[in-house]
């Protein structure tokens, strides 16, 4: 039997309070006795509770002191607009805790994807907190990197609307740390998947340990009920399928009359008790089988590993979706749309491995090309930019155009608020331009040296001109006004 250590520390310390309330109860001359009582109890309370998830330090940011103190407000700047018809795109220039605020005033339960990569705190310096890098002895790493998580995911929660869809790029270093912060706020039954994204053609062989050759992406929901799934493929050809499946439970199912047949013969008679074989599954008639005419004159009643419940065999007869083959089995005619759920593994190559990075998706087919990878991304930003490393680690625009496509939603409106060097604007406005949805994004990023105007939103005007998207940009920045200012606005 295993031993709850917690528990029995819990119970010692229980033990020992116990006996310290019983030294202030009978201190009656203690004039802190009754405060000092009250203490007690809060500790135990503290002791009892749920200890099951993430325990970490709370730090505050500077940029909570700010907005205690200022209003944030979001002000236009004209000049970097792009105009382009289509739809109206937003960049928002500032730090994310402030415009997440702020796109709570009019966005609150209306985003339906968020996509966001966020620092991975990889211990070398990849992560900053309070304008200064956290490096692996800054002996409250995790706890920084937990606090600073956990605050933008709780309003990016209240931006997703209902039944809509979040993906988290992320690796070994956190990768357990953000599931705990997810299920806390998303709920554990949202969660949805966590996608292994494969993300070079070789690792580096720098590790003495092992090669790693992949990310993960945490997708969750916030209401599995509504949430629609991520769709991999779409089918939309006619097909047939057979209603018999050699491993399933054998059962009797009644085929109702005026099913047609494919018999050579269109008047056929089979006796009760007949088998219908081959060489891998058969079926036995319990009652007879009568084909007149092409089709059965009578309901008949056959046993068999069916694939199908009663009630879908009888739905399909009144659509004219059942027929008798020339073997005299069963099969289904489908000529409706299927959807096939997206892999949780997304390879660097896909089934057709002369579909390359330069061919354009298929948004019907997922699975047809691959998802691109880091090296694909630093070449799709040098050729846009026109110079080598802008950004370190981008997302291969390909990564991103089928996460979105796979949410099935052409009017989607899209938020990263990890914008970086913009890839999911990028994503977006492609991913329209081929299949003509009117989605729409917005995207918030700081300026730390330069990234917003320099690389962001040089690369979405650059591809929106090259690629002659059929979409406009409006760029914001996040400033703060004081409260003197704010009054003085309130009076007027």
């Amino acid at each position: 039997m295993s031993t709850n250590k917690s528990r029995e520390k819990r119970e010692e310390l229980l033990t020992k309070l116990e006996q310290i309330r019983n030294f202030i109860a009978s201190s009656s001359q203690n004039p802190d006795r009754d405060g000092l009582l009250d203490a007690l109890m809060e500790i135990e309370e503290d002791i009892n509770g749920r200890k099951f998830g993430l325990v970490y330090e709370e730090h505050r940011e500077k940029i909570e002191d700010i907005l205690a103190t200022h209003r944030a407000v979001l002000v236009e700047d004209e000049a970097a607009a792009v105009c382009n018809g289509g739809e109206d795109n937003l960049l928002i220039e500032g730090d994310n805790l402030a415009a997440l605020q702020l796109l709570e005033e009019d966005y609150r339960g209306k985003v339906d994807v968020i996509y966001i990569d966020p620092p991975y705190n990889t211990k070398n310096k990849d992560f900053v907190y309070d304008d200064t890098f956290v490096d692996a002895g800054d002996s409250f790493r995790h706890s920084k990197w937990v606090s600073f998580m956990k605050k933008r995911l709780q309003l990016a929660a209240g931006l997703l609307a209902d039944g809509g869809v979040i993906f988290i790029s992320i690796d070994d270093n956190e990768q357990a740390t953000l599931r705990f912060i997810c299920d806390e706020l998303f709920g554990e039954e949202n969660f949805v998947s966590q996608l292994v994204w494969e993300k070079k053609r070789k690792g580096s062989f720098l590790s003495n340990s092992i090669t790693n050759i992949k990310e993960y992406i945490l997708v969750y929901t916030n209401n599995i009920k509504r949430f629609t799934g991520l769709v991999g493929q779409v089918t939309r050809k006619r097909e047939t399928y057979p209603c018999i499946n050699a491993v399933n439970k054998r059962d009797i199912r009644r085929i109702p009359a005026g099913v047609p047949s494919n018999y050579k013969d269109k008047d056929y008679f089979l006796p009760t008790g007949a088998i219908i074989s081959d060489k891998t599954m058969n079926m036995v008639l319990h009652s007879d089988l009568i084909i007149s005419g092409g089709v059965l004159e009578k309901d008949v009643l056959i046993e068999g590993n069916w694939r199908y419940a009663q009630e879908a065999l009888d739905e399909f007869a009144s659509k004219d979706e059942l027929y008798l083959t020339r073997d005299l089995y069963l099969r289904r005619i489908v000529d409706h749309p299927r959807f096939k759920m997206l892999k949780d593994l997304l390879s660097r190559v896909g089934e057709d491995p002369e579909r390359t990075y330069r061919t354009a998706i298929d948004p019907e087919d997922l699975f047809v090309c691959g998802w691109g990878t880091n090296e694909d991304a630093d070449e799709e930003l040098r050729q846009i930019l026109g110079r080598q490393k802008s950004f370190n680690y981008p997302k291969p625009v390909r990564l991103l155009e089928k996460l979105v496509a796979s949410v099935r939603r052409a009017d989607a409106l899209c938020l990263d608020f990890f914008a970086g060097s913009g890839t999911l604007g990028h994503a977006v406005m492609k991913l329209n331009q081929l299949d003509g949805g009117k989605r729409k994004f917005i995207l918030c990023t700081s300026n730390e040296n330069n990234i917003c105007r320099e690389v962001t939103w040089e690369r979405l005007k650059r591809v929106i001109g090259q690629e002659n998207y059929e979409a406009s940009l409006k760029y914001y920045r996040v400033e703060y006004e004081t409260e003197e200012v704010t009054k003085i606005d309130e009076k007027n």
